[in-house]
């Protein structure tokens, strides 16, 4: 299960969990992008719409996820969104309410709404989707480096809490040419690899990993 699939990062994710044999299941906000996922990789792969900021509309996405395919085997929590480059105090309410919406407490719902099911069975990893900025900080950044921060400390807590058969680690993806990239670093985001280039060794990666992973800080290869 992934969310944020109709770009960056969660596009090439679906590629390459889909080559390796995986069965995808994954959201996002863009219904003509997810159409687009659908035809290209149609049943058993699942791409519905889903509002990361509403309660509502996540238990409707894992809901019909969960009834179709099952509890997830590896979870993968890698949508968000970053603030425009400005002094924390430039920063509007709205805009640092949606940044804390969807980096934090949309990883909390989609957890809520799916974890008890791989309770239920047994098994499966979390990987809940950091940044170097949730290591480390810059300025103009601050409630994106806040919003990753609280993801290491929420992936700590949950490493504490989760059952035998179960894991959950917070994943550094490293710095990706990517649309977010190109909203704080401009051109220069030109000088890094694009998601497809990195997909190709992280998801091998990522699907590897077994429960020994538990509370770890992850950075992809």
């Amino acid at each position: 299960m992934i969310t944020g699939v109709t770009r960056g990062l969660g596009r090439a994710m679906v590629s390459e969990f889909a080559k390796l044999g995986w069965t995808v299941a994954g959201c996002g906000r863009n219904e003509i992008l997810l159409s687009e996922l659908r035809k290209q990789y149609p049943a058993p792969h699942q791409f519905l719409a889903a509002d990361l900021t509403s309660e509502e509309s996540i238990s409707a996405f894992t809901n019909t996820a969960l009834s179709g395919i099952g509890a997830p085997d590896l979870l993968l929590n890698n949508g968000g969104i970053i603030n425009h480059n400005a002094p924390l105090w430039e920063i509007g309410e709205a805009e640092f309410a949606e940044v804390m919406d969807i980096n934090v407490k949309g990883v909390a719902s989609i957890i809520r709404h799916t974890v008890p099911a791989m309770i239920a069975r047994g098994s499966g990893i979390i990987l809940n989707f950091s940044s170097y900025w949730g290591r480390s900080t810059a300025p103009e950044v601050a409630p994106y480096c806040a919003s990753k921060w609280a993801i290491e400390g929420l992936c700590s807590a949950l490493a504490q809490e989760l059952p035998t058969g179960l894991a959950t680690a917070a994943l550094n993806p490293g710095i990706i040419n990517t649309a977010m990239l190109q909203k704080c670093f401009g051109s220069d985001a030109a000088a890094y690899p694009g998601a497809e280039d990195w997909a190709k060794s992280a998801v091998p990666f990522m699907a590897s990993l077994d429960t020994s992973c538990n509370g770890q800080q992850l950075t992809a290869p």
